[in-house]
């Protein structure tokens, strides 16, 4: 049963954004965290906090939600190889060079590609990332600086565009928790769309720091001068940690690679995504489509495909890893307490012009904090519509505000699974993205809560 421990809940969250940050290390950064927090929950009893972790990694490995996020990657993770092996990715590489043309071209070209796939994050987050890298590495543009653009578009795309997973999801909490009364699902979150601030200001943003607009500052902008000076895209601890893939340019050189090996399974999975609304059912048969492909064109023998599949589900073992660290922390935070904590201080005696703003930054900072996105949403809908109600504020202006917190809370949270992805797809560490795209993910999450305010007054 979950309690309150106070101040005490933001302890976990602390050691773990103190040490990625002292040791570049991610793994171990979440690690100890969590072992923090068990230890916390258990008294500071070393057995009980043994005990405590296995049970979490038990309660983890058994959800069904869990089971289905690392299925979900351990098929990408083949899949993104066997469009590797086949010279798909290459050849689609090659076909964009032609037509990306310069640094600036290839940022945009990558934003673009990351409007396009809408349906889903974790598939924005995946297709893109391996979709681009080979041209913005080729155009001298950092990893850091990829891992930025595809996690700016990957979420909040998909949060402002209502025919996604985060429309079908976030409508659903709306019409539960009382807001758009008399509406369908979707003419509500259609509703609140125009006040997903932070989505639309994130996708905004990227081209405007792509093209210079707004110039870069602080760590992404040493990155970009590291990689346009020396051609190295990737800092000295990403290079250490990566898992190195196979060199594509000398496996296929000479031949001809084809680009259809990557955009028809991307397509496949588009596609049957949205058909059955299961990404696992859509990796599966894009899998199968590429077994199809693949064979006859000999570019690989049966038995090399599935070593190829198998190669790359093993390469995401860290990732999983990563997850599953990640869902531990949640079930911390929860035993903890931290979200109530966070919650019930922040909304005591609250002026109904401050609500909207109120929503967005502390939710954005529970979001950041806990590394629970749409679990979080779950929690604070039923809790922002009946306070909204109360205080007569503007119900999608609210909705709106809350959606944008989950979103920025995915662009920042160092064990987001929005960010774990991007870093596998970038290969850029998380701890790297962190600290490169934090202060960039800053303006546009600093205008959205200035407007919040405004429109909290004048509504």
């Amino acid at each position: 049963m979950e309690s309150s421990y106070g101040i005490i809940s933001l302890i976990p969250i602390i050691v773990i954004l103190v040490l990625a940050l002292v040791t570049k290390n991610t793994f171990v950064s979440i690690l100890i965290g969590v072992i923090t927090g068990f230890l916390i929950l258990a008294g500071m009893n070393p057995m009980d906090t043994f005990y405590q972790f296995i049970d979490g990694l038990y309660e983890v490995l058994m959800d069904e939600t869990t089971v289905w996020v690392l299925l979900l990657c351990a098929l990408f993770g083949g899949l993104i190889q066997l469009m590797q092996d086949s010279g798909g990715v290459l050849g689609f590489a090659t076909l964009a060079q032609k037509v990306i043309k310069g640094r600036k071209a290839s940022m945009i070209g990558t934003w673009i590609l990351g409007i396009i796939i809408f349906v889903d994050d974790y598939l924005n987050c995946l297709a893109v990332g391996a979709a681009t890298r080979p041209i913005t590495d080729r155009n001298r543009v950092s990893r850091e600086m990829l891992a930025y653009i595809v996690n700016s578009t990957g979420v909040t795309v998909c949060a402002i565009v209502p025919f996604s997973t985060w429309g079908a999801f976030m409508s659903a909490l709306m019409i539960e928790s009382g807001m758009g009364e008399g509406m369908t699902a979707f003419s509500a979150y259609v509703s609140a769309i125009p006040f997903v601030l932070y989505g639309w200001l994130a996708v905004i943003f990227v081209p405007l720091f792509a093209l210079g607009v707004v110039p870069l500052f602080g760590p992404m902008k040493k990155a970009e001068k590291r990689t346009l000076e020396t051609g190295q895209v990737l800092s000295d601890e990403s290079k250490a940690a990566l898992i190195e893939l196979p060199e594509e340019e000398r496996a296929f050189e000479g031949k001809k690679c084809n680009a259809l090996n990557f955009i028809i399974p991307i397509l496949v999975v588009t596609a049957v995504t949205i058909i059955t609304e299961d990404m696992v059912v859509a990796l599966l048969v894009s899998i199968l489509v590429c077994l199809v492909m693949y064979l006859p064109q000999r570019l690989m023998s049966f038995t090399k495909f599935f070593d190829s599949a198998v190669k790359g589900m093993v390469d995401m073992f860290p990732v999983l890893i990563l997850i599953i660290m990640a869902y531990e922390l949640i079930i911390i935070n929860e035993g903890l307490g931290m979200t109530d904590f966070v919650i019930s201080g922040a909304l005591k005696a609250l002026n109904p012009a401050l609500l909207p703003v109120t929503i967005f930054v502390v939710i954005a900072a529970l979001s950041f904090a806990s590394g629970s996105f749409w679990g979080l949403a779950a929690i604070a809908f039923p809790i922002v519509a009946p306070l909204a109600a109360a205080m007569d504020v503007n119900q999608f202006l609210c909705a709106g505000a809350l959606i944008s917190a989950v979103c920025a809370g995915g662009h920042i949270c160092i064990y987001s699974d929005t960010v774990i992805l991007t870093s596998a797809s970038t290969q850029c560490s998380p701890v790297d993205y962190f600290k490169s795209s934090f202060p960039l993910i800053m303006p546009p999450f600093i205008l959205a809560a200035i407007i919040f305010l405004i429109l909290g007054v004048i509504m």
